[in-house]
């Protein structure tokens, strides 16, 4: 699919686009490719949303999807993490996940890749807390550090052993050093 059009799509329009490998965004009105995920970015990505996953699924508290499609406002984004409290996932009249989301996630989680803009990935955060997020986590494995934001307020730098602010109903304690712990595979 050639991704430079020389006509404007509404963000309706967008929608109707066949899903592509790597996932497209529509953000202000342009169709910006995400970056594919590379091997630390899988890891991060595949370890926190079985990190939600094992100790809120079961309870019915709340779940992570990765690279899940989120279409609000006029925007539609695809966070490498979105965790949406149970009672918010709307599910069809069969009791099966829905196949779209148009809502902002509970909690956004992007994990830099090399290849990112920052601040086009900050911005999307920003914007998910405009739209109710209660969390954002913006996680730099270069530096080793997660930049938390959390609504109506400065964001806040987390490192070393930095407890993560997480969402009240998960119970789930992780440090910044736990979370970047898990790229070195066995641990």
């Amino acid at each position: 699919m050639n991704i430079a059009s020389t006509q404007a799509l509404t963000l309706a329009e967008f929608l109707k686009l066949p899903e592509t490998k790597p996932s497209l965004e529509y953000i202000n009105g342009e169709i910006i490719p995400k970056s594919m995920p590379k091997g630390r970015h899988s890891r991060l990505q595949g370890k926190l949303c079985g990190a939600v996953n094992d100790i809120s699924e079961q309870q019915k508290i709340a779940y992570a999807f990765p690279e899940l499609r989120c279409s609000f406002g006029d925007r539609s984004i695809v966070p490498d993490v979105a965790v949406f409290i149970w009672s918010r996932i709307l599910l069809t009249v069969d009791g099966e996940v829905p196949d779209n989301f148009e809502l902002a996630p509970d909690w956004t989680i992007e994990i830099l890749s090399p290849e990112q803009k920052p601040n086009q990935v900050i911005g999307n955060i920003l914007y998910c807390l405009k739209f109710g997020s209660r969390l954002g986590w913006f996680i730099d494995p270069d530096d080793l550090s997660i930049l938390v934001f959390l609504p109506e307020q400065q964001p806040e730098l987390f490192q070393g052993d930095d407890i993560l602010p997480m969402l009240p109903e998960i119970e789930l304690v992780l440090t910044v050093n736990q979370v970047f712990s898990w790229l070195k595979m066995g641990n």
